[in-house]
């Protein structure tokens, strides 16, 4: 076995060396800055790469500046709203964990009073206040952690077509840059 592989090497290596040079593929290159915001240019006129970096660069600084939105700062903002949305629903439900036992208290209390006025047993009242405080501070917990959840996802969606909107008016000037240095674009 060991005999073997330094004889599968060499025969790739004369494989690969008979290929013609139109079939070698050649390592891949850095994405032009169209590529990065998935816009597909073509040169009109036959510019050169060189010409063509140098155009998207003077047309991305040149929609920047007439649609006031740097996509790469657009993508950080949209990922902070999000945090932020996600920490406040967080926080809701760390505020709603005792509340079961809140409302037991509470509950508790009313039904100790309940039950020595109506039947001069204010322990089987507070027993059943308890219990009906517990449910009910539990279910309120539950709502409002299904709001912060609504409201967290509502924000979350919010961020994201304001995102799209935006990021969909800088293609638009970019692009329009782009075709009148004679470039074929599409997005």
């Amino acid at each position: 076995m060991k005999r073997t592989i330094p004889w599968v090497f060499a025969l790739v290596g004369l494989v690969v060396g008979s290929l013609p040079a139109s079939t070698q593929v050649a390592p891949p290159t850095g994405k032009s800055l169209a590529a990065t915001m998935s816009v597909y240019v073509f040169p009109g006129q036959g510019q050169s790469a060189e010409q063509q970096s140098k155009d998207e660069s003077e047309c991305y600084n040149w929609a920047v500046q007439n649609t006031g939105t740097d996509p790469f700062d657009l993508a950080k903002q949209t990922e902070q709203q999000k945090a932020q949305a996600q920490a406040s629903a967080e926080q809701t439900k760390q505020a709603t964990k005792g509340a079961g036992a809140g409302g037991a208290v509470k509950g508790a209390a009313a039904g100790a009073l309940i039950g020595e006025i109506a039947s001069d047993d204010a322990g089987e009242g507070a027993a059943i206040g308890a219990a009906a405080g517990l449910v009910a501070g539990r279910r309120r917990a539950a709502g409002a952690r299904q709001q912060a959840d609504a409201q967290a996802q509502q924000q979350t969606q919010q961020a994201d077509a304001t995102s799209k909107e935006k990021m969909d008016a800088f293609r638009k000037a970019f692009s329009a840059c782009l075709e009148a240095k004679s470039y074929t674009v599409k997005f």
